[in-house]
Formats: structure tokens, sequence, C-alpha cells
């Protein structure tokens, strides 16, 4: 190399923005991108993204700013790029002609919602059990398999030219390399089509729901795939031949930036919603939450997600009219805990996890004419929390023993909502020193399949630790069991409710 730095690139595809960072061979961040773009939401439930004016176009912009800093002599990030790694938003469906033309927008993940009856029928064909044992979840709006079979019911003449099935990730590896493969913990998201314990595709299933569809060849995250195309470089700004790593879904790179990867590590990502990623000691499953492959080859990890948290906490400031998070977080702050008897339920987009619900609605109890809006916005934090503390108690059920706990995004960047969880939940967190996310997990992916470091290599020292407080402790051990009597007492109304907005909206 003639004595220019070697450079990885790594960029994540989100729900409404896209990252990316240019990192040393050992994980230093030198450089970093962004670009936002649109979700369409073209009717109730559907939720979707252009593939190419969202997915490529964000990977080419952000790239090329990026490499465009590596060419720079006078730039920090001054180097060449030698290997590339991404990730996407997942599980998605994007279904793309013989050609690789997408032939509609794809298919977003389980706030998505249309798949409702298709998952329900699925899961009587196959029967609930059969899917925990080979698939390590039942089905929900959130499996890429029911999202195929709503497809192929609705959309016929698109599904009977599609030959190709992506992901978000996979969509990008096969733009930089002509390559049509999926890694192991995206198909693992596909149920009722991939075998967990086999790891590979359940061809007989793979033909009853996607007939003529060709299957991606399956991969593990950190393999090389391929390389960069002369066409892709012109576009992108990589150089040609340069190692293309296959990534996965955003939370499995996440999870990788933190090196949460030894059984035990739990990942909770604090964002509009809250995702969390446990490392289990082999397949585990539970009824109410999904049990895949895990980012490391052989690993497996049991993962859960709340439908909404951060964003109740924005359409509260928005409805309020509060100028900004800030200001309305230090309101909460001064709020002791338990926002003086003011209990929610954070059920504003449906649930997913501990309970697949997607009528399920948000609620306040114990509102009075001296309520304030600091109180209202600390109990919404809390019952995130709650939720958070939900999802764990079923984590407990299935065996999942958590010995140390990762605490990442956009929601730890004020003490106040990880403090509360800890309250609630018992647990000790660690906060690392970066924080930016996937795209570093896609960098590191990239190291691997590089060859320059191991998969089990540290990137991400430990900068604070959040200690549970015993005294808001004691306060909210007794008010998590009204936070789950409420939910109990009020599901049936809530599903009143959800109908009555279907027809009125």
């Amino acid at each position: 190399m003639g004595g220019v730095r070697e450079l990885l690139l790594g960029v994540d595809i989100g729900t409404g923005s896209s990252k990316g960072v240019l990192t040393t061979l050992d994980g230093r961040v030198l450089a970093r991108a962004s670009r936002t773009h649109r979700t369409d939401h073209p009717r109730p439930g559907h939720v979707e993204h252009d593939a190419d004016a969202v997915w490529w176009a964000d990977f080419r912009a952000v790239s090329r700013e990026l490499t465009a800093r590596a060419a720079d002599p006078a730039d920090v990030a001054h180097g060449r790029v030698v290997a590339v790694g991404t990730s996407g938003i997942g599980p998605t469906v994007l279904l793309a002609d013989e050609h690789g033309h997408p032939l509609r927008p794809a298919v977003l993940y389980g706030v998505d919602t249309r798949s409702v009856a298709e998952a329900a029928e699925l899961e009587q064909r196959y029967g609930a059990q059969d899917l925990l044992r080979r698939c390590g979840s039942t089905m929900s709006t959130q499996a890429a398999g029911g999202k195929l079979e709503w497809l192929r019911r609705h959309e016929p003449d698109v599904f009977a030219r599609a030959r190709y099935f992506f992901m978000a990730n996979s969509y990008l590896a096969f733009r930089l390399t002509g390559e049509y493969v999926l890694d192991r913990h995206s198909a693992s998201q596909s149920t009722p089509l991939y075998d967990r314990h086999e790891r590979a595709w359940i061809e007989d299933r793979c033909e009853e729901i996607a007939p003529g569809l060709p299957m991606p060849r399956l991969v593990w995250p950190s393999e090389r795939v391929g390389t960069v195309t002369a066409r892709a470089a012109a576009e992108t700004g990589i150089p040609a031949g340069t190692p293309v790593a296959a990534g996965t879904c955003d939370a499995w790179a996440e999870a990788e930036s933190v090196d949460v990867g030894q059984p035990g590590d739990l990942m909770v990502m604090y964002g509009s919603t809250t995702f969390f990623i446990a490392v289990t000691d082999g397949p585990r499953s539970h009824p109410s939450l999904w049990g895949t492959a895990g980012a490391r080859p052989g690993q497996s990890t049991l993962a859960a997600g709340m439908a909404s948290s951060g964003s109740a906490v924005e359409w509260w400031r928005e409805t309020v009219g509060s100028p900004g998070v800030a200001e309305l977080v230090a309101e909460a702050a001064k709020v002791p805990p338990g926002s003086h008897g003011l209990v929610a339920l954070p059920y504003f987009a449906g649930e997913r996890t501990p309970f697949a619900d997607a009528d399920a609605r948000g609620a306040l109890l114990g509102l009075t004419l001296r309520t304030t809006r600091g109180e209202i916005d600390r109990a919404l934090l809390e019952a995130t929390a709650f939720g958070v503390r939900h999802n764990l108690d079923e984590m407990d059920a299935a065996g999942v023993e958590v010995r140390r706990v990762v605490a990442v995004g956009g929601g730890t960047g004020s003490p106040l909502w990880p403090q509360i969880v800890s309250d609630v939940t018992g647990l000790r967190q660690e906060l690392p020193a970066e924080r930016i996310g996937a795209s570093l997990g896609d960098a590191k992916f990239a190291a691997v399949a590089l060859g320059a470091v191991d998969v089990a290599a540290t990137w991400n020292r430990t900068e604070s630790v959040t200690e549970p407080d015993p005294e808001a402790a004691a306060t909210y051990a007794a008010l998590y069991p009204v936070y789950r009597r409420l939910h109990e007492a009020t599901a049936d109304l809530q599903h009143q409710l959800a109908a009555l907005e279907r027809r009125t909206r």
C-alpha cells in the first residue's frame, strides 16, 4: 500500500436515516456521514421504502462523501478503503426482477402490519410448537415469510415476475458485487422458511410460500461475499475490487459495534423503539420472543422489540409544543419516581413483544388537574422501562441468564432514561464510548472479512456505568404490578378502540 493508511467503510440504512463511518483496521472512527430519508405509509398498516431512492441512493451519497474524505491528503481520514460492510433495517422484503430491478417498494419489518392474517394462517398451518422448535419464533408481522405470503396473495402479478428476494443489506451487497446472498441471521427472521438448527432454508416451505422464487445463498455477516464491481465503483467512489462483507440487520450490527457477543451479554437499544438482543448458550425460544441466529458464526440470540418507546415521548413533545427534547427531559428529571401516581402504557403503535398485538393502544392512568407535562413525560419513560422489565421477565422464563447489559442508541444521550430502566429492572448498564451504532459494527464485519481481526476482538471500551438506585427501585417494584394489571384490565377495550379508529380515521 506504499504507506497509505488502510480504512474500513461501514454503512447502515435505518428507518429514517442512514449513517456511515470510516475506521482504522482496529475500529478507531476517523470520519462520519449521514443522510435522512423518507419512509412511506401508503395506507394504514403499510410501511415501505423505495429501495433505489432510499437504500441505494443513501449508500451512494454516504460512501462518496467518505471516500472523498479518504482521498483528501489534508483530511484526518486520509487513506484507502480496503473493505466494506453494510447493514440495514430488517427483516424487510424487496422483490426484484431477473435483472435485480425492484418490482415494488420494500415492505419493512414489524412496523408494517399488513400480514396479520397471513401470519395467523401460517402459524395454524405449521403449528406454533414446530415453528418455535425449528425456526425459533412463532408467526408475527415481524416475520419475512408472512410478508412474502401477503405479496403472493395480494400482488400476484408482481410476485410472478420476482426472481430475487432481498433485505436491505443483501440488496446493497448485490448492487456492489452482483452476488445474491443473505446472511443467516436475517434468514432466521424469515419464519417459517429457515431452520435454525440445520442453518438452511426449509425447501418445501419456500416452495409453498414463494413458488418459483430462488432463495439466496446463505452466509454469515462477516463473510466476504464478493468484490466491488467497476460499475459500483463508479457510482460509490469505492475502489473496484474492494472486498465486501455480507452484513446483517441493523440491530445485530449494532450489537457487534459494542462487543455484545458472549453468552449472557444483553444489548438494550434506546430509540424510537426499544430493542433487545441477548446472546444465548445455544438456541433458545419463547412464544413471546424471537429466537434467531446471531451475527457471529454459530452464535444464537434471543431478541425482543417494543413497537414504540422514544416515539411516544416524541409524540408528547410535539403535542405540547415543547421546543426541544432536552427541555422536556429536564422537566421529567425534576419529577420523583412514580410520577406522582401516574402510570402509562407505551403501546402507541401496537406491540411486538412481549406480546404480538397490532391493536394494543397507549394509556395514561392517574391524571389529575395538577398533572404537569413533565410528569406525563416521565410516566412515558417509566412505561418504556416497565416494558423492558416485562420483556426481560420473558427472557428469564426462557432460561436466559443476563450477566452483562450494554445500553446503546440515541436515548442514552441523556442519563435519565437509562437510569429509570436500571431502577425498574435492577440491572447495571454499561454505556460504551462510541455510540454511532450499526455502521461501526459493519466496519468490524468488513475487518473480519478482510482477515484483519477476529470477530471476537474488542472494539469499544466502556465509558460509564449506570447503577440502580435502591430507593427508586422500591417505588418501581410497587408500580410494576399496576402497569401489568392496567394492560390486562384494558386489553379488550384497547381492541374496541382500535376497531373504531380504523372505521373513522
